[in-house]
């Protein structure tokens, strides 16, 4: 008996067009014309995107791309190549993102029966791709795509929203690029060269501070952290991964960590020319190391064209602590908490309770201490008075620095969390008019509206988010795949859940909701007694007696964190659906 996987990924599927009159007219001439089409044009172009062919259908194509932008550049790539060369041989492209079944090599599935329909939409010589796919994109591709809007597919039974690469000469659509005619930068990861890769934490969390402080210069653009940390190790020139990041410089660097002394490189680098704009390289005591992330911030903005207005310049000033052990402390607890799961979050919560021990007046570690009570209340794993605590811990922290939006961001949670519907709501509306280019605030923003019951408001934050992060970490399409689910996008829900945004049980649990909802009924029940393994480990890792399989005992604790009842009913329904007993 075969093994069947069930995975997330990106499928294009490609089809000749008039392929049978083409046959009928030159069977000879045709099939010539396929055979060097697919020898010049496809095929090296799915070698070059690293695609996988799946299924060769007479004139018809099913590839397989681990990621979505890439499977979208090669489509685009291909019907380039095909145009400029006035090919005999014309095709229709479709591109899904969706859950897919591998069996022995093959793959099938809704994913792959929906690309196939979206390729039957397409425009002779064009690409359709479903709005997942578009969500999906970003800033990452240079050319537009228009609203198809929803469209009845064949034996797809709800309507599919789908968008249409656009060609030159038709009205496009234009996508809100804000900040793009600012100087664009990104901050790629800084080498570790510490000699000891414990230390990785370290170089990481110099880097996302310059990204921090960067980021508040209304003069620039700053790619989010998540996006440039997918360039860690990359053998790409600087020029390709400028390209990717869509920005015009790229910031780069190392960082040695030796005893009680910090040794940063750091350059300035022009994508275009490759030119080293900048370059400094600083020795410091560790207590110094704030000092040095200022010099380095300020250093690359003083060069950047357009400039920054001096006012502004006292904005990356504030040192958040002199106390490094604080600031190491911190930066373990943050990587933990990052995976929002039940046993990582207990950890986390001991590393900020001893940084705070150590600094009570560094304003971050009380924003991600509260965020600790916020999940497990969250997950329906916390001790009674954990709503209160939340609170406390997050108004300390804003009193300390109410400028810092993910501080901001925080304050809004405790709010949720203590049933302070309205405050949450005005909270969170002054957390996004703070908002310069912190994508991941941006996105905890939506997730907040999200839970005050506002979906579409939370569905048009959440994808500007994605759009200033596209190559965002799996919490965003956590946060995203429920949207979706919300939405009545099922199928959505289940692309984005089954993949690593399925962080902890709640994940488990929408995606148990959304197979149910959309019919899938095999897959609900499977997913439920994955669903119930999750949930019961997540009550053992904290040393809580394991609960009955039934709705109220597992899944009851996740109803507090919804405004609307009719909300946490929708997940609760889909789960009594797939066979959970009340």
């Amino acid at each position: 008996m075969s093994f069947l996987e069930r995975k997330l990924a990106a499928i294009l599927a490609a089809d000749v067009v008039a392929y049978s009159s083409m046959m009928i007219e030159d069977e000879d001439a045709t099939l010539m014309h396929l055979k060097t089409h697919r020898e010049c044009v496809f095929d090296p172009k799915v070698s070059q995107y690293k695609g996988r062919v799946i299924k060769l259908i007479g004139d018809g194509t099913l590839v397989e791309f681990p990621s979505v932008v890439d499977a979208v550049r090669c489509a685009i790539e291909i019907q380039k190549e095909l145009a400029v060369q006035n090919s005999a041989i014309k095709l229709r492209i479709g591109v899904h993102l969706g859950d897919v079944i591998v069996d022995e090599g093959d793959v099938y599935g809704h994913g792959v029966n929906l690309a196939s329909r979206l390729e039957a939409a397409a425009k002779v010589g064009g690409i359709c791709i479903s709005s997942i796919v578009y969500e999906s994109l970003g800033n990452l591709i240079e050319e537009t795509f228009e609203d198809g809007g929803a469209q009845h597919l064949k034996n797809i039974t709800k309507p599919v929203k789908i968008y249409h690469l656009a060609h030159e000469g038709s009205e496009k659509y234009e996508p809100n690029l804000t900040g793009r005619d600012k100087p664009s930068v990104a901050v790629l990861p800084f080498s570790n060269v510490s000699g000891n890769a414990e230390q990785q934490f370290f170089s990481d969390g110099i880097s996302e501070d310059i990204i921090t402080g960067l980021s508040r210069f209304r003069t620039l653009f700053v790619v989010a952290r998540n996006s440039s940390f997918r360039f860690r190790d990359s053998d790409l020139e600087i020029g390709e991964i400028a390209a990717k990041l869509g920005v015009k410089y790229l910031v780069e660097g190392s960082v040695r960590k030796v005893g009680n002394r910090v040794r940063i490189s750091a350059q300035l680098v022009a994508a275009d020319s490759g030119k080293h704009i900048w370059a400094e390289r600083y020795d410091r005591e560790l207590e110094d190391i704030f000092a040095v992330q200022d010099e380095v911030t300020q250093s690359v903005v003083a060069v950047l064209p357009g400039r920054v207005q001096s006012d502004v310049a006292n904005n990356v000033l504030n040192k958040p602590t002199d106390k490094m052990k604080a600031y190491e402390l911190l930066l373990r607890g943050k990587a933990l908490r990052d995976g929002l799961n039940a046993a990582d979050n207990a950890t986390a919560k001991g590393y900020f309770e001893k940084a705070l021990a150590i600094d009570p007046n560094y304003a971050r570690i009380y924003m991600y201490l509260a965020d600790t009570y916020v999940v497990d209340l969250w997950l329906g794993l916390a001790d009674a008075d954990a709503a209160s605590q939340a609170l406390e811990i997050a108004r300390q922290g804003a009193a300390l620095d109410n400028k810092d939006v993910y501080i901001q961001d925080q304050l809004g949670y405790a709010y949720l969390c203590a049933g302070l519907w309205d405050q949450a709501d005005t909270q969170f509306q002054k957390t996004l008019s703070l908002i310069e280019n912190e994508a991941e605030s941006m996105a905890w923003c939506g997730y907040g509206f999200l839970l005050l019951g506002q979906h579409e408001k939370a569905h048009e934050i959440v994808v500007e988010a994605m759009r200033l992060d596209p190559l965002h970490p799996p919490s965003l399409d956590w946060i995203i795949g429920q949207v979706y689910f919300f939405l009545g996008r099922y199928d959505d829900a289940v692309s984005k859940l089954i993949g690593e945004a399925r962080l902890n049980s709640l994940a488990a649990a929408f995606l148990v909701a959304a197979y149910a909802h959309s019919g899938r009924q095999k897959e609900a029940e499977s997913s439920l007694q994955a669903f119930v393994r999750d949930r019961r480990q997540e009550f053992s890792s904290r040393g809580m007696a394991v609960p009955e399989n039934t709705l109220i005992a597992l899944a009851g604790g996740f109803q507090p964190m919804w405004r609307n009842l009719s909300d946490w009913e929708h997940i609760a329904s889909g789960l009594r659906q797939a066979g959970l007993a009340e």
